[in-house]
């Protein structure tokens, strides 16, 4: 059963959410209809969306006024998938009411110790929204990974630990996710450079869709 709405959230900035976001909806929408939403203050996606134009391969992108529940409902029943690149906050009536309407919870975590602690709440936040939404999943991704790094290591036997399971697929440290931000497209839609970027959220996709 493919997830209908994914809520990507961090408290912590820099971890990686807006980009996580961007090009989930993009590999997404490789297998059916779907739609961004922007609940980010600081509307980070929507300006990147508008760099690419309309040629850039990216999907639409809805700015989260009003409603949420409605927003999200409306967009949700005309569309296979929705992604929400929320507040970078866990407090507000806007994250709670993602929460409760969202299928599936992504979380991107650094691999860092301050990043780990700052995940801790993000596990006590996601525990109580399925409280009022019982069917909701949460997943912690792992962001900026070295293969060669032990902390990278680490961090996966750290994050084992948590009421939140980790995804065995994560988004290595890439200069195709940078470079495709400024470019205003997608890891998809920068060619070869972007090979290595797009098995990672390819990987992360059938991970997800198979919960």
């Amino acid at each position: 059963m493919a997830d209908r709405i994914i809520a990507v959230i961090n408290q912590k900035g820099g971890t990686g959410k807006t980009t996580l976001a961007l090009n989930l909806a993009v590999g997404l929408a490789r297998r059916g209809s779907t739609h961004l939403v922007d609940a980010d203050p600081q509307r980070s996606i929507t300006q990147w969306v508008g760099m690419g134009g309309g040629s850039s391969g990216l999907p639409g992108v809805a700015q989260l006024d009003g409603n949420v529940t409605a927003v999200l409902s409306k967009l949700a029943r005309s569309h296979r998938y929705v992604v929400v690149d929320c507040p970078p906050t866990v407090q507000g009536e806007a994250v709670a009411a993602i929460m409760r309407v969202a299928h599936l919870a992504l979380i991107p975590v650094l691999p860092s110790p301050i990043d780990l602690w700052a995940s801790v709440d993000m596990a006590v936040v996601v525990n109580e929204a399925k409280q009022l939404n019982p069917g909701l999943r949460a997943c912690l991704v792992l962001n900026q990974l070295e293969s060669r790094n032990a902390l990278s290591r680490d961090m996966r036997e750290a994050v084992a630990e948590f009421d939140v399971p980790v995804l065995a697929a994560g988004m290595q440290r890439r200069a195709a996710y940078r470079s495709a931000a400024v470019e205003g497209l997608s890891v998809y839609g920068v060619g070869k450079r972007g090979q290595l970027a797009v098995a990672d959220i390819e990987a992360i996709i059938e991970e997800v869709l198979c919960l």
